[in-house]
């Protein structure tokens, strides 16, 4: 039987990271993630995601998107061009497949995350 995912106050258990090296820029911040749903085809992922203040480069997949809304915190991201968008809390944004660039956290965050995995026969 198929049940909804409620996404509540009490977070599932979760693992912790940290940026790789190479690609950190200021700080060192601890990220904790904690999944709420993952699909069956592993096209899709849902759940809450915590870090410090830090910053760091990122570079996404060319077949993986993310949705997130801020609960917390205020995250700064820089693209390659140099234009920086600001996300406050009750605020969201994507990530387009592709992206490169800098994901700063301006004061430490919470958000809800979506990641979508796109098959590229579609």
């Amino acid at each position: 039987m198929k049940s909804i995912t409620h996404l509540g106050k009490t977070l599932p258990e979760g693992s912790i990271d940290y940026p790789k090296p190479e690609r950190l820029i200021k700080g060192n911040p601890k990220r904790s993630t904690h999944p709420f749903f993952a699909s069956t085809h592993g096209d899709m992922d849902v759940g809450i995601w915590q870090c410090e203040v830090g910053a760091w480069k990122i570079a996404f997949a060319d077949d993986t998107d993310e949705f997130f809304s801020l609960i917390e915190g205020c995250v700064h991201l820089h693209d390659e061009s140099g234009h920086v968008t600001e996300i406050l809390p009750g605020e969201a944004a994507v990530i387009p497949s592709g992206f490169h660039g800098i994901f700063e956290v301006i004061s430490p965050v919470k958000k809800h995350y979506v990641f979508v995995k796109r098959n590229k026969e579609v």
